[in-house]
């Protein structure tokens, strides 16, 4: 029996995916539940299981996009597993097998001579060669266009052409994926209101806090007390003191959320990806840290869902783990506001009156001016600002082994 593999459905509103790696090959025998290919979607990549064993026959390449429902394979469910080996004993003498040799029939056969426009002879190529001029730089006026000897004497080398060194390009596709993201971020530009308000944050006491409880912490909970969490809490608490940066616009209408569904930014093998940590506000220190730690394996390795990924109310990007001083980070549409973190730097800073080091971190808040004014979002950031310079007195109420969970 002839099963025919077909594209399932990964996620609301995706239409195509497409063919990011084969990881069988044609004529081999798979067994059910065997991962056989991966496949992009505009949202997260996904392993694609075998849905019987089989000897399977492939119906698309890599770099192909397909439709969700059309068939990507073929499985022959019929033929028996072979002994000893992965490929299937009914492939011998097939196309596949004798490919490899016309390859090398092909690749004996010599090449012609190319007499292309801008192709030199080989006096003139050794003539352009000891000038350090390059043949494209050179007109020719021999047969086609081919450069001549006499080209190549009479040839120029011109203010700034490049000698020597490699000068080589590559080409290679977009994947679905990143190609999704360039769209979403330039539909960002193109169709909000973006504006960038900006702060500094002292992290003194953050870093205070880290240093005398996080190897405690780390020790009960098996996760570290980082600054995401801190971060997160900060902006729960300002979110619900500014509701309006809490929501987004659809079509003539506003709509704002009682919960804070907070999208983190991670950099993963496909790209960017921003899982969402679901009803943040619920969630303690050790909760949103455990949360964190646990989106971004997911995401480094490959195996976050399109549904991990869908939704969020807020985004936090972190652009400081790169070493980023500063930037506008661009919002994650439908979202109407995105707050960037920076490194954190040692500054000379005023307290009581006197110049101090610090540790100081810029952090930056852009927003749709459609529907966040700019005293909303600066108020906003000026109250993330507040709870990270105290956090004992505005994210923990006083009590702080309480709110580690020590």
């Amino acid at each position: 029996m002839i099963l025919e593999m077909k594209v399932p459905s990964p996620g609301e509103s995706i239409t195509e995916v497409e063919i990011a790696e084969w990881l069988v090959e044609d004529g081999d025998y798979v067994e059910k539940d065997q991962a056989i290919a991966e496949v992009d979607s505009d949202k997260a990549t996904l392993e694609l299981p075998a849905e019987e064993s089989g000897t399977i026959t492939l119906k698309a390449e890599v770099g192909d996009a397909v439709g969700v429902g059309e068939v990507v394979c073929l499985i022959d469910t019929s033929a028996e597993k072979p002994e000893g080996g992965t490929i299937s004993e009914t492939s011998e003498a097939t196309p596949q097998e004798e490919a490899p040799e016309k390859k090398a029939v092909k690749e004996e056969t010599p090449k012609k001579e190319s007499y292309a426009t801008g192709t030199p002879s080989p006096a003139a190529k050794k003539i352009l060669d000891e000038k350090g001029i390059v043949p494209s730089e050179v007109k020719g006026t021999g047969r086609d266009g081919r450069i001549t000897k006499a080209d190549a004497v009479e040839a120029k080398a011109a203010m700034g052409t490049p000698t020597g060194g490699n000068r080589g390009e590559t080409r290679s596709k977009l994947s679905m994926l990143r190609r999704k993201v360039a769209e979403r971020l330039v539909a960002a530009k193109n169709e909000t209101a973006m504006l960038t308000t900006f702060n500094e944050v002292d992290m003194s006491a953050i870093f205070e806090l880290r240093k005398q409880y996080k190897e405690e912490f780390k020790e009960k909970h098996g996760v570290s007390l980082g600054f995401m969490s801190f971060f997160t809490k900060a902006c729960i608490r300002a979110l619900q003191m500014f509701p309006a940066v809490n929501s987004m616009i659809d079509g003539k209408e506003m709509i704002s959320y009682d919960f804070c569904d907070i999208s983190i930014a991670v950099s993963g093998p496909k790209g960017l990806m921003v899982p969402v940590i679901r009803n943040a506000e619920n969630l303690t220190f050790r909760g949103v840290e455990a949360e964190v730690k646990r989106l971004a394996i997911r995401a480094r390795d490959g195996e976050i869902t399109v549904d991990e990924m869908t939704g969020g109310t807020f985004t936090i990007s972190n652009g400081g783990v790169f070493g980023s001083m500063l930037s506008t980070p661009i919002i994650n549409p439908p979202q109407s506001a995105i707050l960037g973190m920076h490194n954190i730097v040692e500054r000379p800073v005023v307290k009581d009156g006197a110049i101090a080091i610090a540790p100081v971190m810029y952090v930056a808040l852009s927003y749709d001016h459609r529907i966040i004014d700019g005293k909303e979002s600066v108020g906003f950031l000026v109250t993330v600002k507040e709870a990270l310079e105290s956090p004992e007195e505005f994210l923990m109420d006083g009590d702080i082994k309480k709110a580690l969970e020590l």
